[in-house]
C-alpha cells in the first residue's frame, strides 16, 4: 500500500474507532454525572460515583491515546475493560424477558463485542502509520534514545 494511504487510514480509522468513547464522557457521563450514577447503582454496582470516574478516565485516556496513537496498545486496553465491564453491566440481554428489550440489548452487547475486537486488533497491531507509537519507533531505530 501507498504510505501515504496508510498513513491517511491509520489516522482516520484511529479517529472513528475512537469518537465515540470520548463523546460518552465528555458529552454525557460528565455533564449527566448524577444520573448516570443513579442508573449504576439500579443496576447494582459497587461505589458507583467511585466507578463512573474512572470509567471517564479510561474513556478520556483511551480514546485520545488511541486518536493520536500514544501508547495506542495501552489505550485500547483501556477501552476493552470499559466495552467488557458495560457490556456485562448494561447490556445483560440473558438476564431479559421482555423479547423487544432482549433483541434491543442483544444488538448493543453486539456493537461493544465488535468494538472489542477493533481494540483487540490494536493491542495485537498497535496504532500503525502516522502514529507517535510509530515515530517513537522510527526514532528509536536511527539510533536515538526512546525513553518511556
Amino acid at each position: 500500500m501507498v504510505p501515504v494511504v496508510q498513513g491517511v487510514l491509520s489516522v482516520v480509522g484511529r479517529f472513528a474507532i475512537s469518537t465515540i468513547f470520548l463523546l460518552a464522557a465528555v458529552g454525557n457521563k460528565i455533564p449527566n454525572f448524577e444520573g448516570v450514577t443513579k442508573v449504576m447503582a439500579a443496576k447494582g454496582m459497587p461505589a458507583p460515583g467511585f466507578l463512573l470516574v474512572g470509567a471517564i478516565a479510561f474513556l478520556i485516556a483511551g480514546s485520545l491515546s488511541v486518536i493520536v496513537g500514544y501508547k495506542a496498545r495501552i489505550g485500547a486496553f483501556l477501552l476493552l475493560v470499559f466495552l467488557a465491564l458495560a457490556s456485562y453491566y448494561f447490556h445483560d440481554f440473558w438476564r431479559l424477558a421482555d423479547p423487544k428489550e432482549q433483541q434491543e440489548q442483544t444488538i448493543q452487547f453486539m456493537k461493544n463485542l465488535s468494538m472489542m475486537g477493533a481494540m483487540l486488533f490494536i493491542i495485537a497491531n498497535g496504532a500503525g502509520a502516522w502514529s507517535l507509537d510509530a515515530r517513537r519507533r522510527a526514532t528509536a531505530e536511527k539510533g536515538s534514545v526512546v525513553l518511556g
